[in-house]
């Protein structure tokens, strides 16, 4: 599987985070998957979103109809780049982006799939 994700979109989770700092944030993912080749294309704050200490949730039975929602992106204030055990339970969609502090860039995200596997990625210019 292949993952390109728009530099304004990175720039976007990265500068998302650092604003929820110390609490968690998420974000809803907006894109294309087409075969075997994601495209995230934008970002979006879930309604109803909730922002604490250790934890990020959203109510997805609030979520519009919108089938362009490929995933989420959060934070990981720890500074951990690895899911842990409630993110993997509460995946929603085909990708998940993990940003962690001090959310300098791409050393500080990662890309999974539903079962916790490390997908490569490529950012792409807009």
């Amino acid at each position: 599987m292949q993952v390109l994700i728009r530099k304004t979109v990175m720039d976007s989770i990265l500068s998302y985070a650092k604003m929820c700092h110390p609490k968690e944030g998420i974000l809803l993912l907006r894109g294309k998957a087409k075969g075997d080749v994601i495209r995230v294309e934008e970002v979006l704050i879930p309604p109803l979103s909730i922002r604490g200490n250790g934890f990020s949730s959203f109510p997805p039975h609030m979520l519009p109809l919108d089938f362009s929602i490929i995933g989420v992106a959060h934070s990981h204030p720890s500074g951990i780049l690895s899911p842990s055990t409630a993110d993997l339970n509460n995946f929603y969609g085909k990708i998940m982006i993990i940003v962690a502090h001090p959310y300098m860039g791409e050393k500080n995200m990662v890309v999974i799939d539903g079962k916790g596997k490390k997908l490569k990625y490529r950012i792409v210019e807009d």
